[in-house]
């Protein structure tokens, strides 16, 4: 449809100057040379375009094999395809000599699960609402190994961490489309390593997708390979990290060319979000919108290597990355999808300054902080916030001198731009995701002493009212810090910082549910109680504050209690075997013979699903 209404158009547009050519005589021939020349380049430019769509379309009619990489937290100036000195991504940047190179490319969210969302739905943060609180991906968004897999592509995704896992709760309906989604993390036991537990290191990642590959090399398939390396913690340093994701980039790529895989296939890497590393106060990610954690890296390998070496200095972002593997494959691209295809991006070799946007709601449902936007069009960085903030990246690369007091005008025109933006991504979405507690369901906590519960805590505001969270990121960085303790094993140092925390403002919520949670791990249920009560009363909606309180209550014996918590939590991470497991217990109890029967066959069948 596309190619013929293209040829039409060509039609049009040469006949129209041939027309205008035989009109020409005598000595109008001289005067209008010029013109004729004009005519004849736009002829050229419009065959060009003509052949490049058509070679667009002839690859994607094949069905070639299509992988995606995203590298968890990498920042786009340790690459030294971006112009990185360090030397430590020599297989990216042999991959990248093959590959157009987006220099500018954003992502739209500085986290994992949300990130991806948007990598995987073509659909702004806001539009699909993932949030880390478990929010799960709605099946009636466009998904991409969906599309592809009803198109009869092989799908299989093999990730790095227990935050992409579906059944782990944090990632919930990531699956949908998928033959194969290799996780199979739980919760860290005493004892456990992260890597016996969270996550798996690149190599071995690589190393079960590649054996998935040994079975599925006819295709086409789409293979999703994620890669948690350079997430905090890090086991020797930022870069060392970085490092190993590369190598194991490196593997795949061998792996690929050794089933003679690689020539014929479409390859694409991207960062899910950068990391702070300390610029403006903040240690890792999540609650600021600067380049040390939006920029991103981004690479295209096309089949046969076409366009090998183009790299475009337009911005462009993660949400375009659906529709761009959705065409190379010949597959339509969903009206719902709010990115545009790279592939025509680079085509026509487009640098405009296109403005690209993202968003943090993390602040505001972790910390009860003002969630924060942002806007790169021309030269500027803006950033809405209660304290407005503007850049001039040209002269100020690292976003150290806010121009919002002294360049009101500027300011006034961008915030319209990013106004108008919001508006329409309202008019296209902002439906509730469908988390929200049931009459029912508060009315059961409400008269277990809940109160306050009338909200909906997963609808985030989208205007910069309330906290700066420039004026507390001291604050985040010492609730992450003490988290990332928590989840490694080390419960009594969470406990000590988590505590110093909520002495200074009660109403975080993350800060309460860690604290939670480190206090059970340390066997201190009553205490463990108390906090996980606070935080579910900051957000009722979220399953893991109700899944912890039902663990806590059942280890004190007060199954009734627990089977609440259990209900909304089982109902919420519908494929979390713990969940089931634990309410069967609760019911087992209580002498509900029948409902602990169901539930445990739940939770069995859960648990021997293999990849």
């Amino acid at each position: 449809m596309i190619l013929s209404l293209l040829g039409n158009d060509v039609k049009r547009r040469t006949g129209n100057e041939f027309a205008l050519a035989r009109g020409v005589k005598g000595a109008n021939f001289r005067k209008n040379i010029g013109s004729i020349r004009l005519l004849s380049m736009l002829r050229q430019i419009v065959c060009l375009l003509f052949l490049g769509i058509f070679s667009t379309v002839s690859f994607a009619s094949t069905k070639p094999n299509v992988v995606l990489i995203t590298l968890d937290t990498t920042r786009s100036d340790r690459m030294g395809f971006l112009g990185a000195t360090g030397k430590i991504t020599p297989n990216l940047d042999g991959l990248a000599r093959q590959s157009v190179v987006f220099e500018r490319a954003y992502a739209q969210a500085p986290l994992t699960v949300v990130s991806h969302a948007t990598v995987l739905s073509g659909m702004y943060p806001q539009t699909h609402q993932v949030s880390e609180l478990g929010v799960p991906l709605k099946s009636s968004l466009p998904y991409l190994p969906d599309l592809l897999h009803a198109r009869g592509y092989r799908t299989a995704a093999f990730v790095g961490s227990i935050a992409l896992d579906p059944k782990g709760g944090l990632a919930p309906g990531f699956d949908r489309g998928f033959d194969v989604y290799d996780a199979g993390f739980h919760r860290p036991q005493h004892g456990e390593s992260r890597y016996q537990s969270i996550a798996h290191r690149g190599d071995e990642v690589i190393t079960r997708a590649m054996g998935w590959l040994t079975r599925n090399a006819q295709g086409p398939f789409f293979l999703w390979v994620h890669l948690y390396d350079p997430h905090a913690p890090y086991d020797t340093s930022y870069d060392r990290a970085v490092a190993s994701a590369d190598a194991a980039v490196g593997k795949l790529m061998a792996a690929l060319h050794a089933r003679n895989l690689y020539d014929d296939a479409a390859v694409v890497v991207a960062s899910d979000h950068g990391e702070s590393l300390g610029a403006h106060g903040e240690d890792t990610h999540g609650v600021f919108l600067y380049d040390e954690t939006v920029h991103v890296p981004l690479l295209m390998k096309l089949p046969r290597k076409q366009m090998g070496g183009k790299r475009v200095s337009g911005r462009v972002g993660l949400v375009d990355i659906a529709p761009t593997l959705l065409e190379i494959a010949g597959s339509a691209v969903p009206s719902q999808m709010q990115g545009q295809s790279l592939v025509r991006v680079a085509r026509a070799n487009l640098n405009s300054d296109r403005p690209v946007y993202a968003r943090s709601d993390f602040s505001q449902w972790a910390f009860g902080w003002s969630a924060l936007e942002s806007w790169r069009a021309g030269k500027y960085l803006y950033i809405r916030a209660p304290k407005p903030e503007l850049y001039d990246l040209s002269a100020d690369p690292n976003a150290t001198r806010n121009l919002a007091e002294h360049s009101k005008a500027t300011l006034e025109t961008i915030a319209a731009q990013l106004e108008a933006f919001d508006r329409r991504l309202s008019e296209q979405g902002g439906k509730s995701a469908g988390t929200e507690l049931t009459s029912s369901e508060m009315q059961k906590l409400a008269s277990l002493g809940y109160v306050g519960l009338q909200k909906h805590a997963t609808a985030v505001n989208p205007s910069a009212s309330g906290t700066d969270p420039k004026d507390m990121i001291a604050m985040a960085d010492k609730v992450l810090s003490a988290l990332s303790a928590m989840v490694n094993g080390r419960p009594e140092k969470a406990t000590s910082e988590l505590q110093q925390a909520v002495a200074a403002q009660a109403n975080m919520y993350l800060a309460q549910y860690a604290l939670g949670v480190s206090l059970a791990q340390q066997q201190q249920y009553s205490r463990a109680l108390e906090h996980l009560h606070k935080a579910i009363e900051l957000q009722p909606d979220s399953a893991w504050a109700h899944f912890e309180m039902g663990l806590t209550l059942v280890k004190t014996g007060d199954f009734k209690t627990a089977t609440v918590h259990l209900e909304i939590a089982s109902g919420r991470l519908a494929k979390f075997a713990e969940a089931h497991s634990l309410l069967a217990q609760a019911y087992e109890h209580l002498g509900r013979t029948e409902d602990a029967k169901r539930e445990r066959t739940k939770a069995a069948q859960l648990g021997q699903q293999k990849p």
